[in-house]
């Protein structure tokens, strides 16, 4: 696969746990942390896309936006 990832849309919910804020990437099943709810989001964002690259890496990308319910356009 090419360095390009494909744009996928996805919903972040973020809310507060103690003294963190937790956000999870739905429905890749993403989820980081961070102080704020910005970080938090800030950090899921990369993780996504470190999500994605270690799946296009091992082939795996279609399976799992397929599996996420995802649609190619």
């Amino acid at each position: 696969m090419s360095d390009m990832l494909p744009c996928v849309e996805y919903t972040a919910h973020v809310w507060r746990e103690g003294d963190s804020y937790v956000a999870h990437a739905v429905p890749l099943d993403v989820t980081t942390a961070g102080a704020t709810p910005e970080e938090a989001q800030q950090a899921l964002d990369e993780a996504v896309r470190l999500f994605l690259k270690v799946a296009a890496d091992r082939g795996t990308l279609e399976e799992i936006l397929e599996e996420a319910g995802c649609e190619r356009r």
